[in-house]
């Protein structure tokens, strides 16, 4: 039977062979940008925040640039609710007309987004909360679609605001609402926004927190987890359905940015603990990597 003493020795030993494991991927990406689009359920359990958080200011802390774009779906619907404004949804969009986007920009940008950027701060880091409207970060576009009202797509993305707050050792917090050229504002999905704003940059990578492991060839069976695969595997996969439903924005998101630059994107389990580290940090990784097909 281990004893005690011996128990914390292992576990030393173990917490130095991980700093070890990371050491040469700190090497590789200090001073590259790291895009990271937080959502899903570690966005609403308490530990799991707290875990992410934690993670970003550790990124900052050894040389990378991390850049955090975030959504809030359901606490916009838990205020239309509160305010007694109908939560509608058409094609998996949601339907915006004027007074779901103003309560749209008051959760994102007044209230979610300043949590993430307290959290932060509390934790170490120097984060700074944007919206696409600030500096001229985003220009939206109309999506397009009938009946969705103010749904917006990425029409430009001015870099100068992040590049300078970055390259100051600052952590962009970004909320995903942007201007037309109007001053319309638009709600545009956060996968869209991070992946547009990782290609502006050439980013070294772009993660994706999801509710899923990454791409399984079986969405019962974790173990079924492709790890790595380049676009055109990834296009393959849509065109055979075994990427469908929610997964396959995506991994079209993934691909657009690659094809624009990035380095490398990644769909991986926000519900994982420490589930950026494990991904970034370690030769197995946590998730599904995909990689244009010149670097892989």
């Amino acid at each position: 039977m281990i004893n005690d003493t011996e128990y914390i020795r292992q576990a030393e030993a173990n917490r130095v062979e991980i700093l070890s494991e990371a050491l040469p991927y700190i090497q590789q990406f200090a001073g590259r940008t790291v895009v990271v689009k937080y959502g899903g359920a570690a966005m609403k359990d308490s530990t799991l925040k707290d875990k992410v958080i934690r993670d970003i200011v550790f990124l900052s802390c050894v040389g990378l640039r991390p850049i955090l774009v975030h959504g809030g779906g359901p606490e916009i619907n838990s205020w239309l609710g509160k305010l007694g404004i109908e939560a509608q949804f058409k094609n998996g969009l949601r339907v915006t007309d004027a007074a779901t986007m103003d309560v749209v920009e008051m959760v994102l940008v007044g209230r979610v987004n300043k949590e993430i950027v307290s959290l932060i701060n509390q934790a170490g880091g120097m984060a700074v909360g944007l919206s696409g409207k600030d500096g001229h970060l985003i220009t939206a576009r109309p999506q397009g679609d009938e009946g969705i009202g103010y749904v917006g797509e990425v029409s430009n993305v001015n870099i100068k605001i992040l590049e300078t707050l970055s390259s100051k050792g600052y952590i962009p917090v970004v909320s995903s609402v942007a201007a037309d050229d109007s001053g319309q504002a638009y709600n545009i999905n956060a996968d869209t926004v991070a992946g547009e704003i990782a290609a502006a940059l050439g980013a070294e990578k772009l993660i994706l927190l999801t509710d899923t492991r990454g791409i399984l060839t079986d969405y019962k069976d974790p173990s079924t987890l492709i790890p790595k695969v380049d676009i055109p595997e990834a296009r393959q996969l849509i065109n055979d359905g075994v990427v469908s439903g929610g997964m396959i924005p995506k991994v079209t998101c993934c691909v657009r940015s690659l094809a624009q630059g990035v380095k490398a994107a990644h769909i991986i389990d926000g519900r994982i603990p420490h589930a950026l580290l494990l991904e970034i940090f370690t030769d197995v990784g946590i998730g599904t990597m995909i990689l244009g097909s010149q670097f892989k």
